[in-house]
């Protein structure tokens, strides 16, 4: 019998798969138990009751993290046209820097605070860097000129840096494989859901400013709000957030029946090769070409995304709405993006091996509306049109969302997936950074050189998803045939599978990783 380290390099887990290798959910959590023989089995209401535990705590405060983090981040393109620029001096491209610098901060710092994650506690680990970021947002309403800005986003960038690869760490702790996108999509979508609340309050700064005059300058209460708000938000993590074998408010028990709930992933648990390197795994990535799809795609997802971050509100204000207008306007898009990720979440937790086909369709409208937005004059007639362009943008983001979702579910081997993971934000950081310059000040107001670009990257996009799932798809068929000549069970390939998941053996060398 041929060795399971034998095998093809086989990464994802499709819909191609034969019948024997699809455990559903309910069988996959009862055979994850731990490996020792001496360790208790645990029952299919065990399981739930944790699960259930796990979502009460986590998803609800993960959310809110999120969310806080996503309007912190993009909160920059508001505050612009309320007098940002104007009150601090700002003139040719150093707007454009404040973007490019957060996520030049964002990159650099990206891989070395993954390093940091894997070797200590990862929930204190996340929750201090909240409230460093926190104090950073509330001293941006206290900056009087480029000088002063450029710096606090560049530290905002920093400290900014490791909630999203730490929260889609949290989730592989936590949930099996088939509960990850939806899992990752609940706190994901707080980058719309949480952007409701968050206009409405803005919203109603904004307002002052009308009633008293430009001397109130609510831009800068805008940040005072935003900084207190994580600050507070940061404490609370302190004392919540963290792996199973991390938290307080699990018990012993509890936590056994965590980490024997996740072995059935065959990728480990959340102490699995928590602190040795392993070099072996890092030139693997670089043979691996779904390492490359992972990175390319959120370049390319990003670059559109650091566009309308840093300019779509002041392209909707050249179209000829209010800055006012412009935050309600908001609203729709961010309720239809909600509604958008409920519906993925919902689908794929119920059928296997759909988020390539939901990340390949998203970027088809997104192409459509920036063509409309290049296209159209800003005169009165066409700014309803204009900014239909920009509404059906809005599923654009599911592409990089679910994207990072692949990688708890498919990436095996603590240093390959902690590598995936910081190249695919090295990815995410740089297109960010391309995306904000090539909006020019002196394309202005239409920046038609930047919305074709944004078309063009979705176009390059939509192809690299579907050769990213027909190399898959060609990958487990060539397992899958291998794994039928063994001649195994499926009760010994998920006992296989789980022995070399909790070794920290990779996907390409553990055959039975789904």
């Amino acid at each position: 019998m041929k060795s399971p380290l034998e095998f093809p390099r086989d990464v994802e887990k499709n819909a191609e798969k034969i019948n024997a290798m699809e455990i559903s959910e309910k069988s996959s959590i009862a055979a994850g138990e731990v490996q020792d023989d001496t360790a208790p089995k645990y029952t299919e209401e065990e399981y739930k009751k944790l699960k259930r535990k796990a979502d009460r705590y986590l998803l609800p405060l993960m959310w809110l993290c999120y969310g806080i983090q996503q309007t912190d981040k993009t909160s920059i393109g508001t505050q612009a046209t309320f007098g940002l620029s104007k009150d601090t001096g700002l003139v040719g491209q150093q707007y454009s820097w404040l973007t490019t610098i957060f996520y030049i901060t964002y990159m650099c710092f990206e891989f070395p605070s993954n390093i940091i994650l894997q070797r200590y506690l990862m929930g204190r680990t996340l929750s201090c860097y909240m409230l460093c970021w926190g104090v950073i947002v509330l001293g941006v309403g206290f900056a009087q000129n480029f000088t002063q800005l450029v710096t606090l986003r560049a530290l905002q960038g920093l400290f900014e840096c490791c909630i999203s690869p730490g929260f889609i760490l949290v989730v592989g702790s936590w949930y099996t494989t088939r509960e990850h996108a939806s899992r990752s999509l609940v706190f994901q979508s707080a980058n719309a859901g949480f952007g409701i609340i968050a206009n409405l309050i803005l919203y109603g700064i904004g307002s002052v400013q009308y009633s008293r005059g430009a001397g109130f300058q609510a831009w800068r209460y805008m940040s005072y709000f935003l900084g207190g708000m994580t600050i507070l938000t940061g404490c609370l993590c302190l004392f919540l957030l963290g792996t199973p074998s991390e938290v307080r408010w699990l018990s012993p028990e509890e936590k056994k029946i965590a980490n024997a709930r996740i072995l059935s992933n065959n990728t480990g648990h959340d102490r699995t090769g928590i602190k040795k390197w392993k070099w072996k795994q890092a030139r693997e990535c670089l043979i691996d070409p779904c390492f490359w799809f992972a990175g390319i795609n959120a370049f390319l997802n990003s670059v559109p995304n650091g566009g309308i971050t840093a300019f779509g509100s002041i392209i909707n204000t050249n179209a000829g709405f209010t800055n006012l207008q412009v935050i309600l306007l908001d609203i729709p898009r961010n309720i239809t993006s909600v509604l958008w990720f409920i519906c993925i979440g919902i689908i794929t937790s119920r059928k296997k091996n759909l988020r390539l086909y939901f990340m390949t369709v998203s970027v088809l409208p997104p192409i459509a509306g920036f063509i409309v937005m290049a296209t159209l004059p800003n005169e009165p007639q066409y700014k309803w049109i204009k900014w239909a362009g920009f509404f059906i943008t809005v599923p654009c983001v599911v592409a990089l969302f679910l994207a990072w979702t692949l990688i708890p579910s498919n990436v095996a081997g603590r240093t390959k997936r902690t590598l995936t993971s910081s190249f695919t934000f090295v990815g995410y950081c740089v297109g960010n950074m391309v995306g904000s310059q090539i909006f020019t000040a002196k394309d202005a107001p239409r920046y038609i050189h930047g919305t074709i670009g944004c078309a063009v990257c979705f176009s390059i996009e939509f192809v690299l998803l579907i050769v990213w799932r027909v190399v898959l798809v060609m990958r487990n068929r060539r397992r899958d045939k291998q794994l039928r000549e063994q001649g195994l069970t499926e009760e010994e390939r998920v006992e296989r599978g789980k022995q070399l998941g909790e070794q920290d053996y990779t996907d390409f060398e553990n055959p039975y990783v789904s």
